[in-house]
């Protein structure tokens, strides 16, 4: 039986072209502020466990939902004595853990908004320029960090002087710092009502699109969004959820959606610090031979990898698969043939599929908006808008998708011009994504994502380029062998590509002496299966240097801005369109087609 509830949606044509898309299942009560779960399930199950981490002796450490609520309020009460507000608030530079956890409900009590950052920000650049602009923004009265050593520099270099340090271990040199663990034993009394459509948080964008913006995140925002995704998912009101998860919580997915949703629920979060990187994903395989999640979600490249470890590993597989409803994707498209795999092994283990199921939405939505209802589900198909959610198509080039509903933002931190931008005159979010019916003769079949407006481009010709179903059809016809591409050719005769390759397969190829061979056959057979000069690429550059996060081409998520590449790199796509270095691997497609 699918773990997710079918719905349906009525549709309206308007006069002007617009298609609005309503679901037909309402949308249930929701509490005020997320806190309310936190008070509820401290009360009716006080000593299950809210969080776990691994500990000195790499066994877990376990907080319960009355000892996490009492460290948060007792943070909240120290909170209310300094000197913050919406003009002075939190952030927090440092990645999951427990104390990051108590300080941002601590403020969700209190009513000072905190900004999660991004880690690399403060560890991987060298300029700090993102930092920077973020507390320039920010102006924040207090900063929270897991190690004062470990981000010494970026305290020393971009916190003001006059702002407050808090962390968990090792004060950094040179500057007054408090023990968040020294709070802990503040009292626990009555703390005034937070009004529901204050902020919550502050979350920066990834910065895929541009320089990262602050979103503002209201409660209201997070408990209608969970609610919705309950409502989608009732199994969460039938059984312990449990999930095992290393998505920053800088991010909408991580820190809004899953961490919201074990909270919302009653449910257990094992903090998993693996990531999916060689060598850093093993710690995610330790984790799951230990735990066996309910639902398990994750990134694209994460089940990449962990399809290779369930192949190999029976007991893990059978672990794997024990107890899990559901798996769930976000942040990139799926390769059909990682789906594909994931559907095998989980027939080869218990007799039965475990559904995929993704969607479409955004830091600005909370995230939760569209969803595949598990049956209708295949690589780049993200459903229907979500109950409690109205969906606008507006017709041009493609069918552009706006939202509203209450979990959309009220706008972007202090900057009104951009949250101007964001909006059209009926106060829907405008996501910048387009959007087909997956059957236009049945809106209940969904919607298949159709790529990023701002990236289509035309050719001389004239011949506009869908960038996005293009850049996904190449990803999975070179797969294994590249881990992005960005797409040029704007007012160019020809498409042309920049591949980024993966490092690990990519190796191999170059040690056996076969790269050049492979990928231009690659690229002649690509070419083969194309319609027209649109959706053909006469040439593609492997690109050695990986993309640069201080130059902004890669966001802190790991995700590709093209943009910030194709300006980084003028040059080499010069290249591209004359005649190629001997330096340089250049890629050609020689087959002729016909059409346009």
């Amino acid at each position: 039986m699918l773990p997710i509830t079918r719905w349906t949606v009525q549709t309206e044509t308007r006069p002007d072209g617009s298609i609005l898309v309503e679901p037909n299942h309402a949308l249930g009560p929701y509490p005020d502020r997320m806190t309310d779960s936190l008070d509820y399930w401290a009360a009716a199950t006080p000593d299950c466990t809210f969080l776990a981490q691994r500990g000195a002796e790499n066994e877990w450490d376990r907080v319960s939902y009355a000892d996490f609520r009492r460290r948060a309020r007792s943070v909240a009460q120290w909170l209310r004595g300094q000197d913050l507000s919406v003009e002075r608030p939190i952030a927090i530079l440092s990645g999951n853990d427990s104390d990051h956890a108590v300080l941002g409900m601590a403020a969700m009590y209190a009513g000072i908004p905190y900004a999660p950052v991004s880690p690399p920000y403060a560890l991987v650049s060298k300029d700090f320029a993102k930092l920077r602009h973020v507390f320039d923004l920010l102006t924040p009265g207090l900063v929270f960090v897991s190690d004062g050593q470990v981000f010494s520099r970026a305290i020393e270099v971009v916190v003001p002087p006059d702002c407050r340090i808090l962390v968990g271990k090792n004060p950094p040199p040179g500057r007054r710092a408090d023990l968040i663990a020294d709070l802990f034993s503040e009292s626990d009394s009555a703390l005034p009502e937070v009004p529901t459509d204050s902020i919550a948080k502050i979350l920066f964008t990834s910065g895929s699109t541009g320089i990262p913006k602050g979103v503002i995140t209201s409660h209201r925002m997070l408990t209608s969004n969970q609610e919705m995704l309950r409502t989608v998912f009732p199994f969460l009101r039938d059984e312990p959820l449990v999930i095992c998860d290393w998505l920053p919580w800088n991010h909408t997915f991580g820190g809004s959606h899953n961490f919201g949703l074990v909270l919302y629920n009653g449910g257990t979060f094992y903090l998993d610090k693996g990531k999916p990187v060689p060598g850093a994903f093993d710690e995610t395989i330790r984790n799951l031979r230990e735990i066996a999640p309910t639902a398990y979600f994750n990134v694209p490249k994460a089940y990449e990898m962990l399809v290779e470890h369930l192949r190999r590993d029976k007991s893990l597989r059978e672990q794997f698969y024990s107890r899990l409803r559901m798996t769930f994707y976000a942040a990139a498209g799926l390769s059909q043939h990682v789906w594909d795999a994931l559907d095998e092994l989980a027939i080869q283990t218990r007799g039965e599929r475990v559904p995929m199921l993704t969607g479409l939405g955004a830091t600005e939505s909370a995230p939760f908006a569209l969803c595949a209802d598990g049956e209708n589900s295949g690589a780049g198909r993200i459903g229907l808008p979500v109950p409690g959610v109205r969906l606008k198509l507006v017709p041009g080039a493609k069918l552009e998708a706006r939202v509203k509903g209450p979990n959309i933002t009220p706008g972007y931190w202090r900057q009104p011009d951009l949250t101007r931008a964001a909006f059209d005159d009926e106060g829907y979010y405008c996501f910048g994504d387009a959007v087909r019916f997956l059957d236009p003769a049945n809106p209940n079949a969904g919607f298949v994502f159709d790529g990023r407006i701002a990236e289509d481009f035309k050719l001389a010709t004239g011949t506009w380029v869908s960038v996005g179903p293009l850049r996904t059809r190449m990803i999975l016809h070179f797969a294994p062998y590249l881990r992005d591409v960005v797409i040029a050719g704007h007012d160019r005769d020809e498409v042309t590509a920049l591949l980024f390759p993966d490092p690990e397969h990519y190796a191999r190829l170059q040690s056996e002496g076969t790269s050049q061979e492979i990928l231009e056959g690659l690229l002649e057979t690509f070419a083969a299966t194309s319609t027209g000069s649109s959706n053909r690429v006469e040439r593609a550059l492997v690109l050695v240097e990986p993309p640069s996060l201080d130059a902004g081409e890669l966001t802190d998520k790991g995700s590709v801005n093209p943009w910030a590449v194709l300006k980084r790199r003028a040059d080499v796509v010069e290249r591209l369109y004359s005649d190629a270095d001997a330096d340089v691997s250049i890629l050609s497609a020689n087959i002729q087609v016909n059409g346009s």
